[in-house]
């Protein structure tokens, strides 16, 4: 039986024969497969693809051809941000709750093992960036569960901390203190290479890098017994975490939504000195020089 496959053609971008378009891309050439109307990808001159949130690319990147798997960031992204949304509003006090066990099974679960296994899948992609960022928080969630968890008695009384409660009867919240600090530090590693890529992706990490630093300040101001600076760092890192948890919604809708399953696409806002901007620029001087 002869194979009746048809075969992807380049098309120029002008063409709309049945693409599921995404503004976010460049849009020099796209590459259409008509057996799948999805397949629309806008590359530059040399097949790369600019900055984007929704893949949790923060630089140009290339495109997995014919990959086995599908695009991982959205289910990392919602995995990081429905757990820092129940913590974060734990944080800050909403409707009076303050004990944040309820996070400990979505930590444990969803911001844990899943975001870990979708930082894993984005290394089988090829996208350093993203295996790096969503594993290592998933690896943070799963730390931050167990240090919640009671069973393990880490901060509990008859626990290592307490033990040392003649020296220090705060130790406790000043080793939280260094847990968090570290992924302050951390954060602010990933927030540089976010600076060539789109408003909406470094927001995110620039509201979890400070929702991580106010966090921090807030469990060494406990050990200090400033208790009112404390609470209010704490609704500060609460707040930014808030924050940091819809625009991680935001980027994963980003990487979602296309023409073929919503009415409506959301912008990234890319940065104007990013290569995105830098081709709009280009392309509005060249439409004002043929004016």
């Amino acid at each position: 039986m002869a194979d009746t496959a048809q075969v992807p053609v380049e098309k120029e971008v002008g063409s709309t024969t049945g693409a599921a378009a995404n503004p976010n891309g460049v849009h020099h050439r796209a590459v259409h497969d008509p057996r799948n109307p999805m397949a629309n990808i806008h590359a530059d001159d040399q097949g790369r693809l600019p900055a984007f949130g929704g893949e949790f690319q923060p630089g140009l990147w290339r495109s997995v051809e014919h990959r086995k798997f599908a695009n991982p960031a959205p289910l990392g992204l919602s995995a990081f941000a429905l757990t820092t949304f129940v913590l974060s509003a734990v944080n800050l006090g909403a409707r009076g709750v303050t004990a944040p066990n309820i996070a400990v099974p979505l930590a444990l679960g969803y911001g844990g093992l899943v975001q870990l296994l979708a930082g894993m899948w984005e290394m089988a992609v090829g996208n350093t960036f993203g295996a790096t960022a969503l594993s290592s928080y998933g690896g943070f969630w799963i730390a931050y569960g167990i240090l919640l968890t009671p069973a393990w008695n880490i901060l509990g009384e008859g626990g290592p901390y307490a033990a040392a409660a003649e020296v220090d009867p705060k130790m406790g919240n000043s080793a939280v203190g260094f847990f968090l600090t570290g992924w302050f530090i951390f954060t602010t590693i990933l927030l540089l290479c976010t600076l060539r890529s789109t408003i909406m992706f470094f927001l995110l990490f620039f509201t979890l890098d400070l929702a991580f630093l106010m966090l921090a300040c807030g469990e060494y101001a406990t050990n200090n017994g400033a208790a009112d600076a404390a609470k209010k760092l704490t609704q500060a890192g609460g707040g930014f975490g808030m924050l940091a948890a819809f625009l991680a919604w935001y980027n994963a809708f980003a990487g979602i939504a296309d023409s073929s399953n919503s009415f409506f696409l959301i912008p990234v806002f890319h940065f104007p000195w990013s290569e995105k901007g830098r081709e709009a620029r280009l392309a509005k001087t060249a439409s004002r020089t043929s004016a």
